[in-house]
């Protein structure tokens, strides 16, 4: 297992010290004999991990590499199409489900040089943002192997925690990022809408679907940004922390917050504010009125994607699952249609509202992982924190915000920094900046 981040390893190759195809061995060798290796990862790619190796060797050999992460080892969530390697979105109603080309993301980071270790366990067609998935694997927390490490990106977060990947490729379109990514101290970025590309990804709502990497620093998520856009790296100067005016949402965001992740944000608030961070409290009642339509806008639109596939073999569900995906059918067309309206107004003013801040932050989830065997034999529990896992996290895509979560060393607690629609590479850079005063 490693541990150095994913830049470190590109520069390692960069100077020689670090061969690419002993590192994608080393690491298709650790996720084999790892006691959680078959709960993290749903299959290996390792002919094409060492093919790609050998390319990347060759380049550094011959001074041609084509980016900072060439000859890095990558994992990607189980959702992303990989040509002639099953792509099954956890779900048994895709079992042998065999893409013939890539998702554009892993066209591009594979263009960049970029090595693909496997693909990574999830929760069932990606709505759920506990992780628990019983028709495939649950992946473990880093902090409490016997709770859930947060989904739906699961096994993403744990590849990079434990030490099985230097980075990892998710889906967020409620949480689903940023919840693993914060339960196991790790960055998670949810970028923009429509900045990434979503083509040959198994689709969940396509209003809101995103594609984002998961890191062990900013610096990486930047670099991991660039590699599926197929862009220049971001420009990351880091701006100074006494020029960021930063808002604390108090609307939702800061209810029911549990001790630890309470404790951590106020922590984290002191921190930023003694490295000069100005910070102001707001309310904003159109987050609350937003939340209310989540209801009309989710589960409709995964309920008209996955319809027939599901009323043809609903046994082969999940029954929380299941249930969650049919709470869609009831819901109108003109109910939909109007939700989706007001969520453009609402929309619209809270981006005004929050305009003179560079950012808006809060906690990135109000509760600690929760326990894998209560969630499966305690409904009450399921449901409680089911609902509130990914209810902060949420707020980001419903307002179509680009964010990002940071590690605040306090165990599985995030802080959670969003931005304005387009402003990720902005974001970027003040998560650099947020990161660096937080570690003192």
């Amino acid at each position: 297992m490693q541990t150095l981040t994913a830049l470190e390893l590109g520069e390692h190759i960069e100077t020689g010290s670090c061969d690419p195809v002993e590192l994608a061995q080393g690491l298709l060798s650790d996720i084999g004999s790892h006691e959680f290796g078959d709960r993290i990862y749903a299959r290996l790619t390792p002919d094409r991990a060492l093919a790609e190796a050998r390319a990347a060797q060759d380049r550094a050999k011959r001074g041609m590499r084509l980016g900072p992460l060439d000859g890095v080892p990558i994992s990607w969530k189980d959702l992303f199409d990989t040509a002639g390697c099953a792509t099954e979105a956890g779900s048994a109603l895709l079992q042998g489900r065999t893409p013939s080309q890539d998702a554009q993301v892993l066209t591009n980071a594979t263009l960049g040089g970029s090595v693909c270790l496997g693909k990574t366990h999830m929760s069932e067609l990606a709505f759920s943002g506990l992780g628990l998935n019983p028709v495939t694997q649950t992946p473990p927390c880093v902090n409490d192997h016997a709770a859930v490490s947060g989904g739906s990106s699961s096994g993403a977060a744990a590849s990079v925690a434990f030490g099985l990947a230097p980075a990892a490729i998710g889906s967020d379109t409620g949480g689903s990022v940023r919840i693993p990514a914060a339960w196991n101290d790790l960055v998670g970025f949810k970028t923009t809408a429509g900045v990434v590309s979503v083509q040959g990804v198994v689709p969940l709502c396509a209003k809101f679907d995103t594609v984002g990497p998961l890191t062990q620093t900013v610096a990486d998520a930047a670099a991991v940004f660039a590699l599926i856009q197929g862009t220049r790296c971001v420009d990351l100067t880091p701006p100074d922390p006494t020029s960021l005016h930063l808002a604390i949402l108090e609307t939702v965001a800061l209810d029911d917050l549990r001790a630890e992740p309470a404790a951590a944000f106020t922590d984290t608030v002191a921190k930023l504010e003694r490295a000069g961070v100005t910070i102001t409290r707001i309310q904003a009642p159109e987050v609350a009125q937003a939340m209310n339509l989540a209801g009309v806008l989710y589960a409709p639109e995964a309920y008209a994607t996955w319809r027939d596939a599901i009323e043809a073999q609903p046994d082969l569900m999940f029954d929380k699952i299941l249930e969650r995906f049919r709470g869609g059918a009831g819901v109108t067309a003109t109910d939909y249609i109007a939700g989706c309206q007001q969520l453009d107004q609402l929309r619209q003013r809270y981006h005004a509202r929050v305009a003179g801040f560079d950012a808006v932050i809060l906690p990135s989830a109000p509760i600690l992982p929760p326990n894998a065997q209560r969630l499966m034999s305690d409904d009450t529990y399921y449901v409680s924190e089911n609902l509130l896992a990914l209810r902060n996290t949420r707020i980001g895509n419903l307002m179509g915000s680009c964010a990002l979560t940071l590690p605040t060393g306090h165990p599985s607690c995030g802080l959670m920094v969003q931005c304005d629609p387009g402003r990720d590479e902005r974001l970027l850079r003040m998560g650099l900046s947020i990161e660096r005063a937080m570690q003192g």
